[in-house]
């Protein structure tokens, strides 16, 4: 019994031995940003006053785990090689949206996946990687299991928004925002910036796909504030939004964007162009019965044709020869007469239901920017409606601040107009490119300032549905060793 349950001494009747009390530390000379982070320098909690060890604990509890930002850590070396190729197959693949592992990936597979068949064709095409990799790699050092796959793709991503966060730096951006299901029926939200560059280039960059339980807005908010909070951004840098025409995206009460402009009234928003031609489209369709049935009977052709080479080839072949025969005999012309009476109404149809998608605030924001437009040589200039421009933004442009603005666009349009280095402008984004390389951003600052604002403003959210779209590229079901997790 006494190798299982040892005698405990009597310790009532010992005496406690003195603790040199010289060797814990004084509250005062007690300072916490000295105090070190590494968890290697770090003196042990006992060693410190009684009175501060709870103040001490909470310090480092507060600071989070340790991240040794500025350690170089050495690479690891198998004989005279570094191994680098792991990294090599893997930066490949997530430079070409390709997925990584398959739904068997034995000895016996045909088709290992993208990695190992990358990682296997390296490795017999080079010699010095093949004595070090794969069934030559020492130990168990071979790491190409989908876990450390997967804990390598993740040390990339987040080691690229890190970039992408300090390239953002303190500037004013735009958020674009989408949600979809992706191949598990999970929602899933993906979320990207746009903001103006230290190079003055326009620039749109991928933040990430958060997971969300549902789609309402006020899920979407909370993942968007968990999304910031964790990259350091805040919502009181937002100047844009751009979403679809969902009601839970762009709802005038209880819409993301409306949740966003409480915090932040400077955060317009900017209906997807490209989604609202479509609706618009959709909608003169509807309005038009000869656009309608035209559309119809597309769709009927592409369905039946599209299914087979073969018929593709024969209406090719037998439409070519109906064509070349009419204009020979003169019954096809091109917009003329009637045909070009049709084609001019559907234009003005589309712009009347493409102006229905358009709220109040919305079209005169849109009016105002048009108006640092550099096409024409400034021809839609409007120093009315650019001061009206600056108003919207009472964060940068004070009272004083308009009545130098005024003065400034004044000098400005007459200087742009004269200047032969800004006569073959076609955008905003090559005016601004333009104005830092004349340097003239610094004379009409305030200018400037609002060609900045603009650019911000989102267009389009097409770069957030490829993102999607990269998703289902390597999100598949085959992948069953990945953890679709979010």
């Amino acid at each position: 019994m006494k190798k299982y349950y040892p005698i405990v001494p009597n310790l009532s009747h010992q005496i406690e031995p003195e603790v040199d009390r010289s060797s814990k530390r004084h509250r005062n000379s007690i300072n916490m940003a000295n105090l070190p982070t590494d968890p290697g320098l770090q003196a042990p909690i006992s060693d410190y006053n009684p009175n501060i060890q709870d103040e001490i604990r909470r310090y480092y509890l507060q600071q989070g785990p340790c991240q040794l930002r500025s350690h170089n850590f050495p690479p690891t070396f198998f004989g005279k090689q570094k191994r680098w190729f792991n990294i090599a197959c893997i930066r490949f693949l997530l430079r070409q949206g390709l997925a990584f592992c398959v739904h068997d990936e034995s000895q016996n597979s045909t088709n290992q996946g993208n990695f190992l068949e990358l990682l296997t064709f390296l490795a017999d095409h080079n010699e010095e990687i093949r004595v070090v990799a794969l069934k030559n790699a020492p130990e168990n050092l071979k790491l190409t299991s989908p876990k450390i796959q997967k804990d390598i793709v993740n040390a990339c991503a987040v080691e690229t928004i890190n970039v992408i966060i300090e390239d953002i730096g303190d500037a004013i951006f735009s958020v674009l925002v989408d949600e979809s299901r992706d191949v598990a029926i999970k929602e899933q939200m993906v979320v990207m910036c746009r903001y103006v560059d230290k190079k003055w280039y326009v620039i749109e960059r991928f933040i990430g796909i958060e997971h969300v339980p549902n789609t309402t807005s006020i899920s979407l908010k909370i993942a968007i504030d968990k999304l910031y909070s964790k990259h350091g951004l805040s919502i009181s840098r937002l100047r844009g939004q751009g979403y679809d025409g969902a009601s839970n995206m762009s709802g005038e009460f209880n819409g993301l964007k409306s949740i966003i402009m409480k915090e932040n009234e400077c955060a317009f928003f900017v209906y997807c162009f490209a989604h609202q031609l479509q609706l618009t489209l959709m909608d003169v369709a509807k309005k038009h019965d000869l656009i309608g049935t035209f559309l119809i009977v597309v769709s009927n052709v592409v369905n039946i044709v599209g299914a087979s080479s073969k018929r593709r080839g024969i209406l090719r072949e037998k439409q070519a020869a109906k064509v070349i025969e009419a204009l020979k005999s003169g019954q096809l012309s091109s917009r003329k007469g009637l045909n070009q009476e049709n084609w001019i109404k559907c234009p003005y149809l589309q712009l009347q239901e493409l102006n229905s998608h358009f709220n109040e605030a919305n079209t005169e924001l849109l009016l105002c920017l048009a108006c640092l437009s550099p096409n024409n040589s400034f021809s839609a200039f409007d120093k009315g409606k650019l001061i009206r421009l600056a108003q919207l933004y009472p964060h940068y442009f004070s009272t004083i601040d308009l009545k130098m603005l005024e003065c400034q666009l004044q000098t400005y349009v007459e200087d742009m107009r004269s200047n032969v280095a800004f006569s073959e402008l076609k955008g905003i984004a090559d005016l601004s490119k333009r104005l830092v390389e004349t340097r003239k951003h610094e004379i009409y600052s305030l200018v400037y300032l609002l060609i900045k604002l603009a650019l911000t403003l989102p267009v389009a959210i097409d770069s957030v549905e490829r993102a999607f779209s990269a998703m289902n590229i390597v999100k598949i079901k085959c992948a069953t060793k990945w953890e679709i997790n979010g």
